[in-house]
């Protein structure tokens, strides 16, 4: 038996009941029309993913249930399977897959396995399902090819739902997810759909929403792998669309079942030639962390009824990074960059800014500090008197670009894009209400060693050097005082990276670091206080894109007041 499945890799949005059903009925029909016999939606498709504390409004859980009640009525042919959320007589909700079949509700599965770690909080909202729902795709009086239905984390858990599921000898198994990125995110979900295939000796069928949603990224990549555990097509990661593909899978002799739907799907008719689609490529990780901070960035300026954003260019790898990508995303009509050098910016690095802006082809401004840091300092003189020049006449000068940088923001609308990195986030070096002013902070978990590899490959996606040279060889400085240079007080970003890695996002013991991280008990401890002490900066920044398996924020909640030290 020949089954043509369409992937409705759809971008939706938290709370846009209207766009998300117009979405999911536009998809649906498009894959009507190739022909499809399984069309599959992802994770919560209704409502967006994830719709975190609006799960508490009824009047949200109840418009969903329109929703979905309204698009399982229009799924007139074929089997469609939907993400929304579902509600017992008791007020329960359930994190759900409506399964329909020709206009009517054949039943739903309600997700059995609640996310509970890292950026999910679903056992704060949601009921777990009691049992995994099937449904036979009727041959003939004898045979048919068992369907079993789950949503996300229900098939990354051994011995979990889909494991009954094959038990009752289903031969495919259906996915809804809504599954974040971050690196290394498409290759452990790979290997893991394998081995459940294997596993239950089933096909796999793999939705994954696309998207970006605040600081996460969905980037599709949904799948189908054969029972012998071969990924027989792959749909582009960071795109939507609806994805056609074909499996022959052989009915069994299933005894009919009352407990169990049955689905006379009929022959196929007027489509016997649409086009399959073709497997994606594998991206390679540098494009990949391009292709999410581009996603990310375009969807939350547009989701947010933004237009336009600016970024304050220092001439710097961090500013032109940033700027690429908000082209990328945007267009060079809706970016601005300025330019706001004081006594300490070098000839060298305002040429790179305006040649990075010239390069994009961006609206640039160039609005000096001096009169303002003048100012500034001559108001503070009788305060300072017979005080040494510190850190605080450094911050003057962050907090004057980031003030120009509102004032912009204010005046014209447009949204302000922070541009620190993950090592100076963890480190608190960063200026609070300086450069660490914006309303989003795009490359925020990307590492300072990974920032560099992002501009090699926004080069390559430009097609010419956006970035010159000189930006990617020049040692990484402030400007902030003469002579500055990160590195006299942070240790070489190759090593600070790598302690960042292994205390943040693996919560490595000390004594396990200090073997690997290559530096004295004092760099690291130094490093590592750092870390701790910056918590309050990291509470007020902006949200930023999430890359890293554990970004600040959702994935890392740690007290602003607390005495414990593990050295």
């Amino acid at each position: 038996m020949n089954l043509r499945i369409a992937l409705a890799q759809i971008n939706v949005t938290v709370g846009d009941f209207p766009g998300n059903e117009a979405k999911i009925t536009e998809s649906f029909a498009e894959a009507r029309r190739k022909g499809a016999d399984l069309v599959v939606f992802p994770e919560l498709a209704v409502t967006g993913y994830p719709p975190e504390d609006l799960l508490f409004k009824k009047a949200f859980v109840r418009a969903g249930l329109r929703a979905a009640d309204r698009l399982v009525k229009r799924c007139d042919k074929g089997v469609g399977f939907i993400g929304f959320v579902d509600e017992d007589a008791g007020g329960r909700i359930y994190n759900a897959a409506a399964v329909c079949f020709k206009g009517t509700w054949v039943g739903r599965h309600r997700k059995m396995e609640l996310p509970n770690y890292g950026v999910f909080d679903e056992k704060r909202y949601f009921t777990p399902g009691s049992a995994p729902f099937l449904a036979d795709c009727v041959v003939d009086p004898k045979h048919a090819v068992r369907i079993g239905v789950s949503v996300c984390e229900d098939i990354w858990v051994d011995g979990g739902p889909t494991r009954i599921q094959a038990q009752k000898r289903c031969r495919i198994l259906v996915n809804l997810s809504a599954s974040p990125y971050h690196t290394g995110k498409r290759l452990s979900r790979e290997r893991m759909l394998i081995r459940r295939a294997r596993e239950c000796t089933c096909w796999i069928v793999y939705l994954n929403l696309v998207g970006g949603q605040d600081e996460l990224v969905f980037d599709g990549g949904s799948m189908v792998v054969n029972p012998s555990g071969k990924v027989v097509f792959r749909a582009p990661q960071f795109e939507e669309g609806v994805f056609l593909t074909e499996i022959s899978v052989s009915p069994t002799a299933v005894p009919p079942s009352r407990e169990i739907p049955q689905l006379k799907l009929g022959r196929r008719r007027g489509a016997g030639r649409a086009v399959l689609n073709r497997s994606a490529k594998v991206l390679e990780p540098d494009e990949e962390i391009f292709k999410a901070l581009v996603l990310g960035l375009k969807d939350y300026v547009h989701k947010n009824g933004f237009s336009h954003v600016v970024v304050g260019l220092s001439g710097g790898i961090d500013s032109a990074v940033t700027a690429a990508i908000a082209v990328a995303a945007l267009g060079n009509h809706s970016v601005t960059g300025v330019s706001m050098p004081s006594r300490y910016s070098s000839a060298e690095t305002k040429q790179d800014a305006h040649a990075v802006a010239a390069s994009l082809g961006i609206q640039f401004l160039e609005i000096p500090i001096e009169g303002m840091l003048q100012a500034s300092l001559r108001s503070l003189e009788p305060v300072f008197m017979g005080l040494e020049p510190n850190v605080t006449e450094e911050n003057i000068q962050a907090r004057l670009r980031g003030m120009l940088l509102m004032a912009l923001s204010n005046k014209f609308g447009w949204l302000v894009l922070a541009t620190g990195n993950k090592s100076e986030i963890s480190t608190g070096y960063c200026t609070l209400y300086g450069d660490m002013v914006g309303g989003f902070a795009v490359i925020k978990d990307v590492p300072k060693t990974w920032v560099y590899r992002v501009g090699r490959f926004a080069n390559r996606h430009f097609g010419r050097a956006v970035i010159p040279e000189s930006t990617f060889k020049r040692v990484p400085t402030a400007e902030l005082k003469p002579g500055q240079k990160d590195q006299d007080i942070l240790p070489p970003y190759s090593r600070l990276d790598s302690v960042i890695r292994a205390y943040v996002e693996e919560n490595k013991p000390i004594q396990e670091i200090r073997r690997t991280s290559g530096l004295s008990k004092k760099a690291l401890e130094s490093v590592i206080q750092m870390i701790d002490r910056s918590e309050y900066k990291r509470r007020q920044a902006p949200l930023g894109i999430k890359i890293t398996p554990r970004a600040y924020g959702r994935d890392r909640r740690m007290p602003l007041t607390s005495q414990f030290r593990e050295f």
